[in-house]
């Protein structure tokens, strides 16, 4: 019997898999339990439909990042913190503080999405890594200044 997954099945398959299962399987497990319905073309339709949906979404979200990296780029923070003779500061910067700055100029990004490989401890210009989408990184110039 030819059932379509509603939901992912562990070692079976994933949501919108077709596959072919044993009747006894399909009709007693699979189907009351609400993790597939029998493998109709109004079920296939439906299915190809919601995944046109997703990927148009998808398509949305990623165009909305690209966007959003194209005005990081062209902008860029300063902080103002104190510091040695040396350049060194006393403490260091965050993503949390850059996500801060960010958020006081008008863009909504956590600080998750902030990549800091380490906190920023000298006075000067850095690039800092944002990931905005899976497939859309930006870098956004932070100029430390001595306060």
């Amino acid at each position: 019997m030819k059932v379509l997954l509603t939901k992912d099945v562990p070692k079976v398959g994933k949501k919108g898999d077709i596959l072919e299962a044993k009747e006894g399987y399909a009709r007693n497990f699979l189907i009351p339990n609400g993790l597939a319905v029998e493998a109709t073309q109004n079920a296939l339709n439906q299915v190809e439909a919601q995944k046109k949906a997703l990927e148009r979404k998808k398509e949305k979200e990623k165009e909305a990042a690209q966007a959003l990296a194209a005005k990081l780029k062209a902008f860029t923070i300063t902080l103002r913190h104190k510091a040695g003779d040396e350049g060194k500061l006393f403490g260091s910067i965050t993503s949390a503080e850059i996500a801060d700055a960010l958020k006081a100029k008008g863009f909504d990004i956590d600080k998750k999405q902030i990549v800091l490989d380490d906190h920023i401890r000298l006075v000067g210009h850095h690039d800092v890594s944002i990931k905005l989408h899976p497939e859309v990184t930006a870098l956004l110039p932070v100029e430390v200044m001595k306060q």
